[in-house]
């Protein structure tokens, strides 16, 4: 004789598990994501032998030419870097938050002194304290 079970097992694949471990996978991935604020201009680092790593800020200035100078992605020369330097610095000093923002140049190492000598003294009148110089690791 036979008896016939009246609780049959219920089989079913729960889904919301697996969809909670992809969005945080997703929010992981876009939270570590860095991304690129300068402009697509080959340059060619000058190196040094100390060269470190430093973490990206939010102001990069890239360093081409006497009239190709980006700020961020915004292309400038250097009379409109002073300015623009400026009205940041004012927009900070108004927003009444006491951060220093550091800022990340970036230059080819074929730029004259000079023009460097400009854009440090152009952050420096306009009260932008950390600066960083970017450079490549030099090849032993």
């Amino acid at each position: 004789m036979r008896f016939e079970r009246r609780m049959r097992p219920e089989v079913r694949v729960d889904l919301v598990p697996l969809i909670d471990v992809v969005f945080q996978l997703v929010i992981f991935f876009m939270v570590s994501t860095t991304f690129i604020l300068t402009p697509g201009i080959s340059l060619t680092f000058p190196a040094a032998a100390t060269a470190e790593q430093v973490a990206m800020t939010r102001l990069v200035i890239t360093v081409a030419s006497r009239n190709e100078i980006y700020l961020n992605k915004e292309k400038l020369d250097i009379k409109t870097l002073n300015e623009r330097l400026s009205e940041m610095q004012k927009q900070i000093e108004e927003s009444g938050k006491d951060t220093t923002i550091t800022a990340v140049i970036e230059a080819d190492k074929d730029i004259p002194y000079s023009l460097m000598i400009e854009v440090l003294d152009s952050l420096r009148r306009n009260g932008f304290k950390g600066v960083n110089l970017k450079t490549r690791k030099l090849q032993e």
